[in-house]
């Protein structure tokens, strides 16, 4: 197999996890609120690492910047309680579309916090994504005091809280290996979680323990799955292939909770979607300059 067609393989494998994890996430939103469930979720991570911690706990811990590694897994466990909650309030299709929206937060984030040169097309991407969100939302149609709810509003402010953990691993990625990076976000994830796990604990039956540990398992899973991915293929070419979720949400959603998109996300789906895909192949195209020019050089 071609490296593409592996990296393929690998993101359709992140895809079909993740639908499978969400589905769990909204299966047993009733019982377990999103803060327990995300305490489940990082315990699974960091059980599953620890056997490859131990084999070089020093080289995996070793960190010069540990400031911005506690403001990484702060950031990515609310992100992660938010985007929860979302799956379990929304319609899977409408969260799925909704998490689109990091890519779009990076291009002002890529400028304030990296000094990257964002130039008119990349801002102009970005907008026309956010018309996208606007159309989901739908403000001003019927239910206009209405159209921007909790689950909504967490589901945006999640994907801006994950693009500022996806700018804080840039940074990092200069000086750090990928595992190292894992590991902390794996562990101080599971320490931030425990508070908020705390103030809507309770101990879950049996079976419920065996699907909480199953939807962790699955997560960490669905991570390495893209990463592996993103590592085998081209950025450029993967990246398209990560929407796909988006299919399989739609078909989970219908199947399992009788779920219907309506004509307003799917068309906001598909402007947030192109404006996203425009952006990382813009990024791509300039990244291969980058590297012809210093080739050259």
């Amino acid at each position: 197999m071609t490296p593409n067609l592996r990296g393929a393989l690998w993101m359709l494998a992140s895809a079909v996890l993740f639908t499978a994890m969400t589905t769990l996430i909204k299966y047993l939103g009733a019982g377990y609120p999103a803060a327990l469930q995300t305490f489940y979720r990082q315990l699974a991570g960091a059980v599953i690492l620890l056997p490859l911690v131990a084999r070089d706990w020093r080289g995996a811990l070793r960190t010069t910047r540990p400031g911005i590694l506690v403001f990484r897994s702060s950031a990515g466990v609310l992100a992660m309680i938010l985007a929860f909650y979302a799956y379990q309030e929304l319609p899977l299709a409408d969260a799925n579309a909704l998490s689109f929206t990091r890519t779009l937060w990076l291009v002002p984030l890529a400028g304030l916090v990296l000094r990257e040169p964002v130039g008119p097309l990349r801002i102009g991407a970005a907008l026309v994504g956010f018309v996208g969100v606007l159309v989901m939302l739908k403000p001003g149609g019927a239910g206009a005091a209405h159209w921007l709810g909790w689950p909504q509003a967490a589901a945006l402010a999640s994907a801006l809280l994950f693009a500022l953990t996806i700018t804080g691993m840039k940074v990092m990625t200069r000086d750090h290996s990928p595992f190292t990076l894992l590991v902390y976000a794996a562990g101080l994830g599971l320490v931030f979680s425990i508070p908020p796990a705390l103030f809507v604990w309770r101990w879950p039956t049996w079976p419920d323990l065996g699907l909480l540990a199953l939807m962790g398992v699955i997560g960490t899973l669905t991570q390495g799955c893209y990463i592996k991915g993103m590592e085998a293929g081209e950025a450029a070419v993967m990246a398209p292939i990560d929407y796909t979720r988006l299919v399989f949400a739609v078909v989970a959603g219908l199947v399992l909770f009788h779920e219907t998109p309506s004509p307003a996300v799917l068309l906001g789906a598909a402007i947030v979607v192109a404006s996203t895909l425009f952006i990382s192949w813009r990024e791509h195209q300039l990244s291969r300059r980058k590297g012809l020019a210093e080739a050259v050089d």
